[in-house]
């Protein structure tokens, strides 16, 4: 079905790229019961069987998905799994029965009651209320004998389209039918965000309760770069635009480092990494080494702090990945969205804006201390040459710069902090004379600038990346960074993005760091401008009204290059 006139529905683009197939939606969650028939004391026992029955169940499909899945879709379905198989679930579940409710209501009241908790924790906790609720629906479905909700058998090509997809689901999508993905709600750092990017497919999120208008089946073309869907668009300028996307892609993967642009100016290319097995998978793509090494991803489960040879041994993974390469590990980034029992407060009323990151460590140096030690322990076995650095997250005064150079150099590391909170950019006179570098957090310097928490999917159009305010603050470091001889790198999401990543270099960054599978395409994309072009691009961006227009001025002058 193909409407009369185009019409465009805008969301948030987070992959780019661009495809035109039938939309599909992915099958509908089972309605939940809002109460049920008591439960006979003797057949509660039955009933909790029959629950675990049908837990054990999705449990296991989950599993198999997982072995047959790697990388971080494996770890997503494991991690899915192993909630459905959570004993403290179980227990409230339990609970419910035993009161008389029936298996499918006691299992949406347990849902509901952990629901709660993990939206009043707050960021990456919050997000994961998305997981929780496709592991009810899987079991209610598997209780009514019903076929799990999620992705539906796809033949040809296809669009898929929901209201937010379930990480179970975005990790094993299979991509050789599944071409572009639109969902109404998610942000740019969802699941589904970055199992996109992982895959490289078109991606568009937060486009809001208009995507229901879009019926199965209607043809629609999608613009990953822009986060436009266009219903009715020209068949034959869409297929058009499908291939010429489809041979950049080829050009992207035969692309090859180090990165440079068409005239020579180099841009150091890094990966984000969380822990020896990703930084293995990053030092088989084109990145030149690590840019964040978020310690902190390591640690989350424990409930006591590691020693300092425990660190050691698990930093050193990471550094054996890249032996002779620079790396850039971030100190402990808890606190916020990243709880850790040894480390953080049991509870604050904005944790967003509370005790996180370098802060923590104000009342407990050791705590940074030791894991300074650790790391100046694993660098001492690296290969002569090869230079480690370390930068403290959540650097807001050129007070806590200064302390922590001064704690860095005396273990022989060079010293750095993430720009992240706006004061430390417009500060960034007096914080970077005391640094050897900086990097740019995206994510949070977009959050704070913006005051918009960046796990909402009702605020995603604020939390963008191409805000002029944000860069305008990345352009304002990189003055100071280059007056002051100080590298100024970005390590967040925008480092992901190929067209932005022209701009931040004609902004004056000196390096990007980016998840592995991005570094190609941001490398290709380089490539094929000069760096006089990057800085005319990030003029127009930064004098760019919004987002949108930002991306949309950034693309028509990439065009008139493209021709002339």
């Amino acid at each position: 079905m193909e409407n009369a006139s185009p019409s465009t529905i805008k969301g948030t683009g987070v992959v780019a790229g661009v495809a035109y197939a039938e939309a599909v939606w992915v099958r509908p969650r089972p309605e939940l019961p809002t109460a049920g028939e008591t439960v006979a004391e003797e057949q509660r026992d039955a009933e909790y069987d029959h629950f675990l029955e049908a837990a054990d169940i999705v449990a296991s499909r989950l599993e198999q998905r997982a072995a047959g899945a790697e990388g971080q879709a494996a770890e997503v379905l494991g991690a899915t799994a192993g909630m459905v198989k959570d004993r403290g679930w179980h227990k409230a579940v339990r609970k419910g029965i035993r009161s008389g409710k029936n298996a499918e209501y006691a299992v949406v009241g347990a849902t509901d009651r952990f629901v709660t908790m993990f939206e009043a924790a707050g960021g990456v906790m919050a997000e994961r209320t998305t997981d929780l609720k496709d592991v009810r629906d899987r079991v209610i479905a598997q209780l009514r004998g019903e076929q799990e909700p999620g992705l539906p058998m796809v033949e040809g090509e296809a669009v898929l389209l929901a209201d937010d997809l379930a990480p179970a689901d975005t990790a094993t999508l299979d991509t050789t039918h599944i071409k572009a993905l639109v969902t109404e709600l998610g942000g740019p750092t969802s699941h589904t965000a970055i199992i996109a990017r992982q895959l490289d497919l078109p991606c568009i999120v937060a486009v809001g309760a208009e995507l229901r208008t879009i019926e199965a089946g209607t043809q629609i073309f999608v613009d990953g770069s822009v986060g436009t869907v266009t219903l009715g668009a020209d068949r034959t300028a869409s297929l058009k635009a499908v291939e010429e996307y489809r041979e950049k892609a080829a050009r992207v993967a035969e692309w090859r480092g180090p990165a440079q642009t068409k005239d020579g100016h180099r841009v150091q290319l890094l990966a984000n990494v969380a822990d020896g097995n990703a930084a293995r998978i990053a030092s088989d793509s084109q990145a030149e080494g690590i840019g964040l090494y978020r310690t902190e991803l390591s640690f989350l489960s424990a409930s006591e702090e590691p020693t300092v040879e425990e660190q050691a041994r698990i930093y050193g993974k990471v550094f054996n990945a890249f032996p002779d390469s620079k790396v850039v590990v971030r100190t402990l980034d808890a606190g916020s969205d990243k709880p850790i029992s040894y480390a953080t407060l049991d509870s604050e009323e904005n944790p967003a804006l509370g005790v996180r990151g370098l802060r923590i460590a104000r009342d407990n140096e050791a705590l940074l201390t030791r894991q300074l030690d650790a790391i100046a322990q694993a660098a001492e076995k690296r290969a002569e040459g090869a230079t480690t650095w370390v930068m403290a997250p959540m650097v807001a005064t050129a007070v806590e710069a200064k302390w922590f150079a001064e704690l860095c150099r005396e273990r022989g590391l060079t010293a750095g902090a993430m720009i992240e909170v706006p004061a430390a950019a417009l500060m960034a006179d007096t914080i970077l004379p005391h640094l050897d570098f900086v990097s740019i957090g995206t994510n949070d310097l977009t959050q704070y600038t913006m005051a918009a928490d960046r796990l909402s999917p009702q605020l995603a159009y604020l939390t963008d990346p191409w805000q002029p305010a944000v860069l305008r603050l990345i352009q304002h470091t990189c003055v100071v960074g280059r007056d002051n001889n100080v590298p100024v790198g970005v390590c967040g999401e925008a480092a992901a993005d190929p067209m932005l990543a022209c701009v931040l270099t004609g902004l004056g960054v000196t390096s990007l760091s980016a998840a592995s599978t991005a570094v190609a395409g941001v490398g290709a994309q380089l490539a094929e401008v000069t760096l006089e072009q990057c800085q005319k691009m990030a003029d127009a961006a930064v004098n760019a009204e919004g987002p949108a227009d930002a991306r949309a001025a950034v693309i028509d002058l990439l065009e008139q290059f493209q021709a002339s």
